[in-house]
């Protein structure tokens, strides 16, 4: 009976294209792993080596493919741009450090989440070095800014007010590149499965390559995730970066992520410091030739 019930919630977590609640199960699908582990151990040496066998076999399909995706990606391709993404908190008491450390690290694009009144010190203490700038309104906790080295071009604006999403599209030395700041809501039973729907008609209307950052609520390995990427031609760049402590640190959620134009060479993803947040900053470089 326990090792049905473990089995079906893997399997489960697998079922985010049907109901939000796969997605919800698929952040915990490491765990569900797990525990399938011992359970797989414990009927096998209960002389149930058929049932044992079969769990164990889910674990390896559930377990394998999440650590194998948080092992560091050697590309071998040096990287022309690079995106900083940070959820700065509402809370945020003092912007002097996360400006200078961005500053530090003197990146091409910027994505933020929980832009306030009071966070915005951080889009303003960049204006200089990052002069295209663009902010949507979201909830309570803050809207949602994309920042770039590089000139917006006319007319190419965009927000999803409410809903958690800000674009323009910058001209680079290579070419037109959109850069997207995405915030989605906690996943079922809370909101986050409406606001892709919402979300989705404008993703798919961008042309070109495209670059997201994001506080997307959401695991590397869920049914989301994919989704927008597949919608927007990227791929998440690097490694899984674990990017949310919980529970004093015990726990720590990787669900702020870095998309770029897939096949032009993603070189990898650093965690960086919180100063001051609650979420690591991620830091991705990629290039845009093939």
């Amino acid at each position: 009976m326990l090792g049905a019930l473990v089995v079906g919630l893997v399997v489960a977590s697998y079922l985010g294209i049907v109901h939000g609640l796969g997605d919800s199960l698929a952040v915990i699908r490491p765990g569900l792993a797990v525990l399938a582990v011992v359970v797989g151990a414990l009927l096998w040496f209960a002389r149930r080596p058929r049932a044992g066998l079969a769990v164990l076999a889910v674990a390896l399909v559930a377990g394998v493919p999440v650590v194998w995706s948080s092992l560091p990606a050697r590309t071998g391709v040096e990287h022309a741009y690079c995106v900083y993404q940070k959820n700065l908190s509402f809370r945020l008491a003092d912007p002097a450090p996360l400006i200078a450390d961005i500053a530090a690290h003197a990146p091409d694009f910027v994505t933020l989440q929980e832009v306030t009144d009071r966070t915005r010190a951080v889009m303003v203490g960049l204006a200089e070095r990052l002069p295209s700038q663009h902010l949507c309104p979201f909830a309570a906790v803050g809207g949602v800014a994309v920042l770039s080295r590089w000139p917006m071009i006319a007319g190419t604006a965009r927000c999803a007010e409410g809903d958690g999403l800000a674009a323009m599209q910058v001209e680079t030395p290579e070419g037109p590149v959109w850069i997207v700041a995405i915030h989605l809501h906690w996943p079922f039973p809370y909101r986050q499965s409406a606001q892709v729907e919402r979300l989705m008609p404008m993703l798919e209307t961008l042309e070109g390559p495209i670059v997201i950052g994001g506080d997307f609520n959401m695991v590397p390995w869920s049914y989301t995730l994919g989704r927008i990427a597949g919608a927007t031609g990227s791929e998440r760049a690097g490694a899984v970066t674990y990017s949310l402590p919980m529970a004093g640190g015990w726990v720590t959620l990787p669900i702020d992520h870095v998309l770029v134009p897939q096949g032009r060479g993603a070189t990898g993803a650093e965690r960086l410091p919180l100063l001051g947040s609650d979420h690591h900053g991620v830091l991705a470089g990629f290039a845009l030739a093939r």
